[in-house]
């Protein structure tokens, strides 16, 4: 049950203000002009669920970093840094002691205190709270108050990569499901009103422990439609979008003198994946010889306009893990056809029509995603694969997927910041329901230099273990990696400001201006 103490204050700050500023930025209600401070965003989707414990959607997270502080933060090398948290250290292998700033206040005026921060991520190892980050939480055995500016996390077992589950927002002691909808975090905004599949409305708090943001406020907008996204853009009722225009579109408005286009490496991450229990696929030739068939190049040229970069492997370069000298594909056909001959799959005609083998593909049926997987498919005919590209709404798709019901897919990773991913997507007891190994690969090497990964007690020796297992899966090929995203913000010329972080949270609008 959520505490009178931590609401009540704030409630009545709403019934203030809410009317007015929400409706003044849509001219209704209110006949008060629109405050020219106040940036607006347009979204594709409604929030889930402002409580950051709960909502996992993009929306519901990119509103969090507004409104919340996170206990530890990620710098743009994705290493961890402190956030709410002034430093940590880790005094045995399962012990971490956490230090907060002092002084920290929630929007109702409560300082942040060892109890909220208990709270927090007590919740995610309570079996009566649900979750879809609980799972972060397993090797979490309790949290306690040392004293108010003190936390100790317990593990149950050594977990090097633990810091990075810390990287999460602080809510108020006894905070309940009001959260959902009416959220009181210690962040550079204040929490002003919610119209589902509408808007949800901030405003600056001039009390923010990192100094007052630059504008008056920010207007979360929603827009499910990209053309009209596009639109609202050029007639200026909306200031921005980020990383919700395709290509195409970001193209077209490159030409438009009313906006401007900021980009920065992204770690959002596209592949295609491999079933390798699949009797043709299990052959790592096979494999290679897909991997020299796919022209990347291409498709990042002309189907992403130059807005992407060809991957390695699925940890992004901004990553202090990455590994920038393990194998990779080049596009090279005849490397490919011998590849298929050496493993057995001889042209059965010459120049004829039949292939050397036939292979299916499965995707969503996204456009962009469609098309794609049309140059995929010309690729591989022209090495004598006949791949059969078979589209599903995305529900069907990811169902197939977790049952294993595919030779290849393709599908993106958004937001990889942690190099934990690699246990997660290529350790062998991570197959599902465990983890997204949904391609059962298997190799004992791997996951011994995963695990030692995550028992390292350094960075170094953390970025040893990772780059070894990198340099493994880069040979492997149980994925045939595609490109890592260019993060875009197409804005208004009255913006400024603007400077994306590699994973495009939204904790940049602080620093932007609207003149």
């Amino acid at each position: 049950m959520e505490s009178q103490k931590h609401r009540s204050p704030f409630v009545k700050y709403v019934c203030s203000v809410v009317l007015c500023f929400g409706a003044s930025v849509y001219g209704v209600g209110c006949q008060t002009p629109p405050r020219n401070g106040v940036v607006t965003v347009a979204v594709l989707s409604s929030p889930n669920s402002l409580d950051p414990r709960i909502g996992s959607d993009e929306t519901s997270q990119r509103i969090h970093t507004l409104i919340y502080d996170y206990l530890l933060a990620l710098d743009d090398k994705l290493r961890v840094v402190g956030g709410l948290a002034s430093s940590w250290e880790q005094t045995d292998p399962v012990t971490y002691i956490v230090h907060l700033r002092e002084g920290v206040r929630f929007h109702d005026g409560h300082e942040l205190t060892a109890d909220d921060v208990v709270f927090t991520f007590g919740s995610f190892i309570d079996p009566k709270f649900v979750s879809p980050r609980k799972g972060a939480y397993r090797s979490l055995d309790r949290v306690e108050a040392v004293d108010p500016y003190t936390v100790r996390f317990v593990l149950k077992e050594p977990f090097g990569s633990f810091p990075i589950n810390l990287v999460m927002p602080v809510v108020p002691e006894g905070a309940g499901p009001d959260l959902r909808d009416h959220p009181i975090g210690t962040g550079p905004y204040k929490f002003v009103s919610f119209a589902v599949d509408d808007n949800v409305t901030l405003t600056a708090n001039a009390d923010y422990f990192r100094g007052k943001p630059a504008n008056d406020g920010v207007v979360l907008k929603v827009v499910p439609d990209e053309i009209m996204r596009a639109l609202e853009l050029r007639k200026g009722t909306v200031d921005m979008v980020v990383n919700d225009l395709s290509p195409d579109v970001i193209h077209q408005l490159a030409a438009e003198q009313s906006v401007t286009i900021a980009e920065s490496p992204g770690t959002d991450y596209a592949y295609v994946g491999i079933n390798m229990r699949d009797p043709v696929l299990k052959d790592r030739r096979v494999r290679h010889a897909l991997g020299y068939a796919i022209d990347r190049q291409a498709i990042v040229e002309y189907l992403r306009r130059g807005l992407a970069r060809p991957a390695i492997g699925i940890l992004p370069p901004a990553s202090w893990a990455f590994d920038e000298t393990v194998f990779q594909f080049t596009h090279d056909p005849a490397k490919a056809i011998a590849l298929l001959e050496d493993a057995g799959y001889r042209d059965p005609d010459g120049d004829g029509p039949e292939p050397r083998l036939r292979l299916s593909l499965k995707v969503s049926t996204n456009e962009f995603i469609r098309l794609q997987a049309a140059v995929i498919q010309q690729d591989l005919k022209q090495v004598g694969i006949d791949l059969d590209v078979r589209s599903y709404e995305f529900a069907t798709l990811y169902a197939d997927v977790l049952k294993g019901n595919f030779q290849l897919f393709t599908l993106q990773w958004v937001g990889v910041s942690d190099p934990d991913m690699l246990r997660r997507v290529f350790h062998s007891k991570q197959m599902p329901p465990n983890g997204f190994n949904r391609g059962y690969y298997e190799n004992p090497e791997v996951d011994r230099l995963i695990d030692a990964a995550m028992a390292a007690a350094t960075d170094d020796e953390r970025r040893k273990y990772y780059g070894d297992a990198q340099r493994l899966l880069a040979e492997d090929a149980p994925y045939i990696s595609l490109w890592y995203k260019t993060n875009v913000a197409v804005s208004r010329t009255e913006i400024e400001g603007v400077k994306l972080t590699p994973s495009a949270e939204f904790t940049f609008l602080r620093d932007v201006t609207k003149h």
